[in-house]
């Protein structure tokens, strides 16, 4: 019995590296795998591009203040906003 849930252990680890470095192998020798590198970078420059704000500059992402919108501002910014609207 214990040979048997040993033997399907090893099965399952094998196809589990077997798919993972087909993955592996896709990810940096097809065109394919360009295109994901590649969409991977844009979205990691626009995230970074969102943070900068366009009057105090570069902020990081957790400095970041989320509107009720839904939109962020940088906390400079609303500072600005809520010092204006208060007085």
């Amino acid at each position: 019995m214990t040979a048997i849930l040993v033997e399907s252990v090893l099965f399952v680890a094998a196809i589990a590296t077997v798919g993972g470095l087909l993955f592996l192998a896709l990810k940096a020798y097809t065109p394919l795998g360009m295109r994901l590198r590649q969409l991977e970078n844009r979205r990691r420059i626009e995230r970074e591009a969102e943070n900068v704000c366009p009057v105090h500059g570069a902020h990081k992402e957790h400095e970041l203040v989320r509107l009720a919108s839904g939109d962020r501002i940088c906390p400079d910014c609303f500072r600005e906003v809520v010092r204006d609207t208060l007085g």
